[in-house]
Formats: structure tokens, C-alpha cells, sequence
């Protein structure tokens, strides 16, 4: 795992099943209408329950680039954001996938939570080289830890060593 100290808080890095992850909140990577279907989405519907995806689609359809929180059912989490990082054409930017990053920040802040883990947004069925994703997104949380609130440590929980190496890359930029 790799970490680095960014203003009042931490941002950590490993590589694993976001699932399995302690943080006060998982973000799903969604579309805007919140259904569930495959990679971290599915994953989490399968791990925590169908619950979570009749909790998130009765609170959409989202704008592209928003965020939602929801319960998290059976998993260790207490919270579960989705991020709309991508719509029904199933395709994301580095703009979409910054801007849905930035407002779960806010929802986690919102909810007063200490820790969230991330996946690499945009990176799977999105299509987003994991560079440019984890450009932006560690943008987004060094620029988040900056500032006041109750985040302490923003972790991003990812899938495979190509995410990791990528996002690895791009943390010593962060900050």
C-alpha cells in the first residue's frame, strides 16, 4: 500500500476488492439511472445486496458527474456512494469522472464520514485509460483534503496491478 499525507488528511493506495473495504463509505462506479449491472457495480449488489440497487434507482435518474448515497446492506461499510461517472451511452471522460469523484466528497462530507475507498472510475466498462482517471481523481481528493471537513483518509481500492501501477504514477503528482 502506498500513502502519502495531503493537508488534514491521507490518501492511501492498494490494490484488492473494494468490497471487503472498512472505510465509512464504498463509491460505486454507476451510470445515472443507478442500476447495477457489472464490474464494481455488480460486485457490490452481489457482496451487499439487492437492496442497494432499489435504494439507489428510486433516488434517480442523476445528472452525469453527480453522486448518491445509499445504505450499504451486508457489506463492512456503512454507506455506499454511487458515482455517476458515465450515462446510458456508457461512455466517461476524465471531466465526468473528476466531477463525479468531487461530489462524492461532498456526499461523504455530507453524511460526516471519516474514510471512503474508491475503485478507478471510468476504467472498465467507461473504457478511460487509468492514467487519465487517476490523474483526476487524485486531483480531486488532494484538492478535497486541502480544505475543512470531516474526511480523514480517502482510499483508493483497486482492482487490478495495471490500476494500481497507473494510480502509483500519479500520487506523487498529487498535492
Amino acid at each position: 500500500m502506498r500513502e502519502k499525507r495531503i493537508g488534514r488528511g491521507l490518501i492511501s493506495l492498494s490494490q484488492g476488492d473494494i468490497t471487503e473495504s472498512s472505510a465509512d463509505a464504498i463509491v460505486n462506479a454507476a451510470n445515472d439511472h443507478l442500476w447495477m449491472g457489472a464490474g464494481v457495480a455488480g460486485a457490490i449488489k452481489r457482496k451487499g445486496g439487492a437492496a442497494i440497487e432499489k435504494e439507489a434507482v428510486a433516488k434517480g435518474p442523476i445528472p452525469v458527474g453527480e453522486a448518491v448515497a445509499t445504505g450499504a446492506g451486508a457489506l463492512k461499510a456503512r454507506f455506499v456512494i454511487h458515482a455517476a461517472g458515465m450515462g446510458q451511452d456508457l461512455r466517461t471522460s476524465e471531466d465526468l469522472v473528476e466531477a463525479c469523484t468531487r461530489a462524492s466528497l461532498r456526499r461523504a462530507e455530507e453524511l460526516k464520514l471519516r474514510s471512503i475507498a474508491f475503485p478507478a472510475i471510468g476504467t472498465g466498462v467507461g473504457g478511460l485509460p487509468p492514467e487519465g482517471a487517476a490523474r483526476r481523481m487524485l486531483r480531486a481528493a488532494a484538492g478535497h483534503l486541502q480544505g475543512t471537513g470531516s474526511l480523514e483518509r480517502i482510499g483508493f481500492v483497486l482492482f487490478t496491478e495495471a490500476d494500481l501501477r497507473a494510480f502509483e504514477a500519479a500520487l506523487g503528482d498529487a498535492g
